[in-house]
């Protein structure tokens, strides 16, 4: 499987950008994706998580009501939608997916990974 992440940039805080990550090399439907993301000089953490149809999400509680996380099957892509960003939201922005159905916020349990895109929010 290779995952392609883009929508990256610098916007203003206050803005907003929506992430894609484009799957090839196998469906995605059956598999809990998710998306983390690293600060410089940080550890990579968690963002969110969405499970296989899409019902089932989850977030890290700093982007909760600013973020939505979102799939779309039929085009074997998953989305993030970053809303009100602040300066703390700046990193690079990795899409992941897993060998199993369910969503996880641990990245242990992710099988495959994109290159990243770099979001900067700044005035």
């Amino acid at each position: 499987v290779q995952l392609q992440a883009s929508g990256g940039g610098l916007v203003q805080p206050g803005g907003s950008l929506r992430l894609s990550c484009a799957a090839s090399g196998r469906p995605i439907s059956s598999y809990g994706m998710g998306w983390f993301r690293q600060a410089p000089g940080k550890e990579r953490e968690f963002v969110a998580t969405i499970g296989y149809s899409g019902a089932i999400t989850n977030y890290i509680d700093s982007v909760k009501g600013r973020f939505t996380i979102s799939r779309d099957n039929a085009k074997n892509t998953m989305y993030l939608q970053m809303n009100s960003l602040k300066p703390e939201d700046t990193a690079l922005y990795y899409c992941a997916v897993r060998n199993y159905y369910r969503s996880s916020r641990s990245s242990s349990d992710y099988a495959y990974w994109g290159q990243g895109t770099l979001v900067t929010v700044s005035s």
